[in-house]
């Protein structure tokens, strides 16, 4: 018997009813060898971990736009953030955590340079919208390893399409990482925004200090608490109902005092979607210009082929382009 096959049962035997096995997989689309160490939903994180689009997740920002400090959060350090706590949860709950990982390792792939300004402006430029879920299973099942994708399990792609709040998730595992993403997002942005001076400990609601604590570490152990207990043995994944109804109020208070602040006054904006828009009319106007292995897809969508380009640069890589297209050599 091999080591997989000794995880594989001891998944069976001491793992929640309401776990996915990964003995239980409904597979890759692509036949791929087990291994003899890993269970497959280990492999599928392995596979995130190694690829080209995590790695780029430390040059692109989570929030705040060229901050001037090292301690903000970029989406690699959210990402890392929204893993930990997930597989927390997930260990309480007698979960799966090798794939509660995977799937929060690969939800933000899809993100684009400059955060929810750059995907505002994809947004504008791609007929029918684009979404950065959407765009993180594109990347793991079309884009990454030169156009092959990764062969993940459906699990793991499942989980990584339907994270976003409107969506419902094929596991609980996949449930668990959609409610870490909004824990760990609505803390860090509030502890970012202190940071930055955006907000004051003055301008927090009650509920903040005095419910879920004083701290990111107290208000994060709160939540996840009151999450895992309210949860434990069940076929569902939620807070209590008083605590679903305070989360929801702190979202609303960063989406009003953080988030519309930030798009209204951030001198940035208009500029970056400027640039996007300027580097996506010139891609689709002159599409040799893009790498080989998305120009092969070219003629199945021009302008999606675009948009994966531009969705997969890193915020310098975006500034480096748009100057060495747009900006006289002499000037840079």
């Amino acid at each position: 018997m091999t080591i997989r096959e000794h995880k594989e049962q001891r998944e069976q035997a001491y793992l929640s009813p309401y776990a996915a096995k990964s003995i239980n997989s409904a597979g890759r689309k692509l036949p791929s060898e087990k291994c003899d160490l890993r269970t497959e939903y280990q492999k599928d994180r392995d596979r995130i971990t190694h690829c080209k689009a995590f790695r780029r997740l430390k040059h692109k920002t989570q929030v705040f736009i060229s901050p001037e400090g090292d301690h903000y959060r970029t989406r690699l350090t959210h990402t890392l953030e929204v893993a930990q706590i997930a597989r927390t949860i997930a260990s309480a709950l007698s979960l799966n955590e090798d794939l509660t990982e995977a799937i929060a390792l690969g939800h933000d792939m899809g993100h684009t340079p400059f955060g929810h300004t750059g995907e505002d402006a994809l947004d504008t430029l791609l007929p029918g919208g684009f979404r950065h879920n959407e765009q993180s299973a594109r990347v793991v099942e079309h884009l990454e390893n030169e156009g092959r994708g990764l062969n993940l399990t459906a699990e793991v792609i499942d989980g990584i399409l339907n994270h976003r709040t409107s969506c419902n998730p094929s596991t609980l595992e996949g449930h668990v990482v959609r409610i870490s993403d909004k824990i760990a997002y609505t803390n860090h942005d509030l502890d970012d925004a202190l940071r930055a001076k955006i907000l004051s400990s003055a301008d927090f609601p009650e509920y903040i200090n005095e419910t879920l604590g004083k701290t990111p570490s107290q208000r994060i152990d709160f939540m996840v608490k009151n999450l895992v207990e309210n949860s434990l043995n069940k076929p569902e994944i939620s807070f209590s109902l008083d605590v679903a109804k305070i989360t929801n109020e702190l979202r609303l208070f960063l989406t009003e005092n953080v988030y519309a602040n930030m798009l209204l006054h951030h001198r940035e904006r208009n500029k970056i979607q400027t640039m996007l828009r300027l580097l996506f009319e010139y891609y689709s106007e002159n599409p040799q210009k893009l790498p080989p292995e998305l120009t092969a897809r070219m003629d199945n969508n021009p302008t999606q082929t675009v948009a994966d380009y531009i969705a997969g640069m890193t915020d310098r890589f975006a500034m480096n382009s748009f100057s060495d297209i747009f900006i006289p050599e002499a000037w840079n």
